[in-house]
């Protein structure tokens, strides 16, 4: 995804004119991000997620999201490597991300909104450049 969203901002910023070579070039993912200034494309589906899970764990336990979120359906799984998991994503996200205290924290909506402004700012779901 990250690539496409890279794709798009060098179809928009265009080349430079780099006049050390005295050519054009395109620009490099860092001068990419130095220049759009805002979180990446990953960043943002991770912190809307961790957004959503601390409002399915807010709800009252008879509320469908929250049913559907812990139902276990009981299938049998592939062979080979387990498939990640929406859950498996999100309690990896809220382990790098909160830390311990992290579910006491999600019960407290003004310190998990805090919480998820710190991990804005900080960019702490920042995901390395290929």
């Amino acid at each position: 995804m990250n690539i496409f969203e890279r794709k798009v901002y060098r179809r928009i910023l265009g080349p430079i004119y780099d006049n050390e070579k005295e050519n054009w070039r395109v620009l490099t993912n860092k001068e990419i991000y130095a220049i759009v200034k805002k979180p990446t494309i990953t960043e943002t589906i991770r912190l809307n997620r961790l957004h959503w899970i601390g409002q399915v764990q807010r709800m009252e336990e008879n509320r469908i999201p929250k049913r559907v979120f812990y139902m276990n359906l009981g299938t049998m799984r592939l062979r080979g490597r387990p498939r990640n998991r929406w859950q498996d994503e999100v309690r990896e996200e809220g382990r790098i991300f909160g830390g311990e205290g992290r579910q006491e924290k999600v019960h407290n909506r003004e310190e998990w909104k805090k919480l998820l402004r710190m991990a804005r700012n900080l960019r702490i779901l920042h995901v390395p450049m290929e």
